[in-house]
C-alpha cells in the first residue's frame, strides 16, 4: 500500500502517537484534545495552527490510509481517535519513538532524535537510535531515508518517507566529504583575521619609516 500522507496527516498522526505514549492516561484523544496537540509550541517544527475542520481531514485522510480513525470499545459521549500505526507497520518501541519525532519535527540527526525521543524511549546510545534508524531504512518499503549531509554539519539528517520521497535523499550512501565546505565559516573567519594582521603590519612599517626620516 502506497502511503503518501499531507502536512496534516502527517502532523496528526505524529501528535496521535505521541500521546499514546507519553500521555496513556488521556489517550485516546478527543478531537478538540487533537486540534492542541497538533498546535502545541514545544516539540513541533513548524508550530501550525489548525482548526478542528482541518484535523478532521487529516483524520479522514489517515483513516483512509488505514493509520487512524475512531477509538472502538471507548467508554464516552464523545467520539475518541487512536492511530493504528502498529497494526500497520508493527514496529519497535524504539522504532515508533523514531518515526514520532521525525513526523513532528521533521529531519532530524542521530543526536536529535536521542534527546527527544526520550520521553517516549530512552535510547542507551546513538548507536541503538542508529540501529533503529536502519530498522526503518531497511524495510522492504522504507519509512525513513538519511539526507545528505548539509555544509558545515558533522551528523547527517534522516527524514520520513511517509509523505513520498525527500528531496537530496541519499539511501544508500553518505555523498563525500569535502573539508573546504565543511570548514567554510571557520576558514572565513580566519581569512579575515590573516587579513586584519596584514593591515596592521602595513600600518606599523609606515609608522616606523616616518620616524626613522626623522633623524635622517
Amino acid at each position: 500500500m502506497d502511503i503518501v500522507l499531507n502536512n496534516v496527516e502527517a502532523r496528526v498522526l505524529g501528535a496521535l502517537i505521541e500521546k499514546d505514549i507519553t500521555t496513556p492516561d488521556y489517550y485516546p484523544l478527543s478531537l478538540n484534545a487533537l486540534v492542541n496537540a497538533c498546535n502545541q509550541k514545544n516539540n513541533r517544527e513548524p508550530v501550525m495552527n489548525l482548526d478542528e475542520n482541518a484535523a478532521r481531514d487529516g483524520l479522514s485522510g489517515l483513516q483512509g490510509a488505514r493509520l487512524a480513525g475512531p477509538a472502538s470499545g471507548a467508554d464516552s459521549r464523545v467520539t475518541k481517535y487512536e492511530h493504528r500505526l502498529q497494526e500497520v507497520f508493527n514496529l519497535s518501541r524504539g522504532e515508533t519513538a523514531v518515526l514520532c519525532v521525525l513526523l513532528l519535527r521533521g529531519p532530524q540527526t542521530p543526536g536529535e532524535l536521542r534527546g527527544r525521543t526520550e520521553r517516549m524511549h530512552p535510547f542507551e546510545d546513538l548507536d541503538a537510535v542508529q540501529a533503529s534508524l536502519q530498522k526503518l531504512m531497511q524495510r522492504e518499503a522504507p519509512l525513513v531515508t538519511m539526507l545528505a549531509r548539509q555544509p558545515g554539519t558533522k551528523e547527517s539528517r534522516y527524514a520520513h518517507l511517509l509523505s513520498g520521497e525527500v528531496e537530496a535523499a541519499a539511501q544508500n550512501a553518505e555523498p563525500a566529504y569535502t573539508p573546504r565546505s565543511a570548514d567554510d565559516g571557520r576558514v572565513g573567519r580566519l581569512e579575515e583575521q590573516v587579513a586584519a594582521l596584514q593591515r596592521e603590519v602595513s600600518d606599523l612599517k609606515q609608522m616606523f619609516e616616518s620616524f626613522r626620516k626623522q633623524f635622517e
